[in-house]
Parts: structure tokens; sequence; C-alpha cells
């Protein structure tokens, strides 16, 4: 940052200088009276143009916070001070509120109020002093490890539904921990928890939460790891952001909720960890389930249970009941077939007599058609027939000739006979 201002100075300076030689060719220009509104106009716009954004740091002193939203103060170090404001449209996006005697560095843009003709500075952004060094190291460390694949999903480890032994790393004398048993007891009072002690804030605390996650790994006690604290600024939630623990949390065979600080606060740990719950509360939430959600569904289930056994048993008795009603003993069962053998007899000698007396019509039938077509029949009405020497008969008198024998055969009896005449 201070290479970078080094670098804006110099463009300030070629700016003013240009500037300067631009006042002074209207210097050279006929006289000019100016209102004192063109003159602080001008001299905002040689400003404007001469300062583009840029960092400062300083003191903050005579903060006050209008009705407006908007926010004046100063900036001072030991030797100068200037006036700041920062408008209502910048300072909702900051995460934390500025207080007198603050270290800070402001992004700013150089202006001047022309109503009064002050000098000021437009502020964009506002930090903390030092966060600039803070946050280059945390991105510095976040890449390196994403590099090195510790936050790869496929290292990541489920959660057990029910654990059998929950384990929390945090401070014992922490309002993050009673949040945290207070809620484990709602959900499943049931389950043992062990705490594994460390301070969390600190010189030399990264040490000892990293010596705190590898002994809850090597006692290989617990089925879910907490870690966690209450929130606070990033300064104090720093022993989190520090390689030692995200190594310890990788190399952690248990798996991990991070639950640090509040919903807007990251750090490394919540990369690094299985899961990252967005406060110490609803890590505890996601490491247990609720007992009373479990004890409705299992008594949802029983009773859905009860209901698919009743309507089992009901089709089972329908069944029975069929069965029962086709169940006979032996007895019933073999007078049962002696009644539909005699059914069966009988219907058989019916059938036999249908047969016999259909067969019998059609035999006098056959014997009447018979004997209709018998010439015997014929002749005993008074007809005979006619045959030639050699036992042909005669239908046609055409095939006789005069003078030729035949024979007349009657009803009873024949007798010789000689054709005298054949007539058509």
């Amino acid at each position: 940052m201070k290479e970078n201002n080094t670098k804006q100075n110099s463009l300030f300076m070629n700016d003013i200088d240009s500037s300067t030689a631009q006042i002074s060719e209207v210097a050279k220009a006929p006289p000019q009276i100016l209102t004192v509104t063109e003159l602080n106009r001008l001299a905002r716009d040689v400003l404007a143009q001469s300062f583009p954004l840029f960092w400062v740091s300083g003191e903050i002193s005579n903060l006050t916070r209008a009705a407006s939203g908007h926010w004046y103060f100063s900036l001072k170090d030991t030797g100068a001070q200037v006036r700041c404001v920062m408008f209502k449209g910048r300072n909702t996006y900051l995460s934390w509120v500025p207080k007198e005697g603050d270290k800070v560095e402001a992004r700013a843009l150089v202006t001047l109020y022309e109503a009064r003709g002050e000098f000021q500075l437009t502020i964009e952004f506002l930090q903390r002093a030092g966060l600039g060094a803070l946050f280059e190291a945390f991105e510095a460390l976040k890449n390196k490890l994403e590099l090195e694949g510790l936050f790869a999903s496929v290292y990541k480890k489920p959660l057990s539904f029910l654990p059998k032994c929950i384990g929390i790393v945090t401070s014992p004398d922490t309002a993050a921990l009673r949040d945290v048993l207070t809620t484990l007891k709602r959900r499943m009072p049931s389950i043992p928890v062990v705490i594994y002690p460390t301070p969390v804030q600190g010189k030399g605390a990264a040490r000892l939460i990293a010596d705190a996650i590898n002994q809850a790994n090597k006692r290989a006690e617990c089925d879910v790891l907490i870690i966690c604290r209450g929130g606070g600024s990033i300064e104090d939630l720093w022993q989190f952001n520090e390689e030692i623990v995200a190594r310890a949390i990788f190399n952690c065979d248990i798996p991990t909720i991070s639950g640090v600080g509040h919903e807007t606060d990251f750090t490394i740990c919540d990369f690094v960890a299985d899961i990252r719950a967005a406060t110490p509360t609803a890590a505890a939430e996601l490491a247990t389930p609720d007992a009373i959600q479990l004890i409705n569904g299992l008594q949802q289930l029983r009773l859905q249970l009860n209901r698919n056994m009743q309507f089992i048993l009901r089709r089972r008795e329908q069944s029975l009941d069929y069965l029962a009603r086709n169940l006979m003993s032996p007895m019933q069962k073999i007078t049962q077939q002696r009644t539909q053998l005699s059914q069966t007899e009988y219907r058989l000698k019916v059938n036999m007599l249908q047969i016999f007396n259909g067969e019998q019509q059609q035999l006098l039938r056959l014997q009447q058609n018979l004997q209709h077509l018998n010439p015997q029949a014929v002749l005993s009405r008074g007809y005979a027939y006619v045959q030639n020497q050699a036992g042909q008969v005669i239908a046609n008198a055409q095939l006789l000739n005069s003078g030729e024998n035949v024979k007349l055969t009657f009803a009873e009896g024949q007798a010789e006979a000689t054709i005298l005449q054949v007539k058509n």
C-alpha cells in the first residue's frame, strides 16, 4: 500500500504541475473577476482532477453520525488533520462502526465543500488500520491451501445421523460453549459430550487449538467434532486463520463442523472443515437430530405400521373366512362326490336315451324313405316293368323292336310276351 501511495503521490504532483500551468495561462489572460462560487467550483475541479481515488491513514476524531445517515469526522496524525464525510450510501456496506480514536485506513477522493469553501475528503471505503495486511495474508493462505486440495469436496466426510458422542474444541468459559451445550441438551440430551478445552484468542492460541484437535483425533472417542467460538473482529478470529489449525482439521479423521463467529464471518477453518455452520448454535444443530422430531417421526411410523397391519389382518381374515366356507370333512367330501356322481349318471342316462330315441327316429325315416323307393310297392299297385332278353330294364319303347320277345314282371309273377308293334 505504501508503494501504491508513492506512485499516486507522483501522479498527484504531475497533475498539480499541470493544473498550476493551466492557472498560469489563465493569469496571463486579461483580468477576470470571479465570484466566490466560481472560485470554489474552479478549486473543486482542480482538486478532483489532481487527486484521483487514493488511500490515506489516520486517527478518527470528532465523529458525528447525523440523522441523515451520513458520518462526519476528522482524520488526524501528529502533524495535521483533515475533515471527512462518508455518505450513507457507502457506510451502510461496512460490517463495523468506527469510534473515536480508531486507527483507520480510508479510500477517499479530495473534494471541496463549495458552500463553505472547506477542503475535505469523501470516504468511499473504511477499514481498521492494518487490516489490509491481514486480508492479504488471509487470501494468500486461502489460495495456497486451496491449490493443495485442502478445500476439495472429495475429502469432505459425511456426518453421522445419530452420533454416539460429540466433541467440542473451544474455550470452557465462552458464551459460544454455553450456547452449544444448551442446544445439544435441548435437541438430544442423551448424547454424551466431551470438551477439549483451549484458548481461542490471543498469542499462541492457534498452536493450542491445533493441539486440542489432534488430541481429539488421537483419542477417537467422538463421532463428530465441533470447533467453535463466538463472533468478533478479524483480529479476534485470526487464530482460526492460521495454517497450523487448518492442517490439524484436514488431518482429523473425525468429521468436523466449523462454527466460528457470526454468519457473515469466514475463516480458513470454515473452508477446511467438513461442514461450515453459520454460528456455534447452528453447529450444534447440524451435529444432532432433534429428539422431538425423531419421536414425532417414530410416532407417525408406528401409526402407519398399525394401519398397515390392520389392513393386512383384515385381508387375511377375509381369505380365511372364504377358505373356511369351502372347507369340509372327508365324509362330506365323499357324500358331495357321490351326489355329483349320481347327477352325472342321471345326465348320462338322459343323454343316452335322447341319443337312442333320435337314432330310432332317424331309422324309421330311412325305412319309410326306402319303402317309398321299393319297386315292389309300385308293382303292387298294378304296374309292371319290361326286360329284354339280356335282362335289361326297358324304360323307353324306342329300345324295342317288333317281334322281339320280352319278359314282364308283375307284383306277383312274370310273363313272356312278344312285341307286335312299337309306337312313339
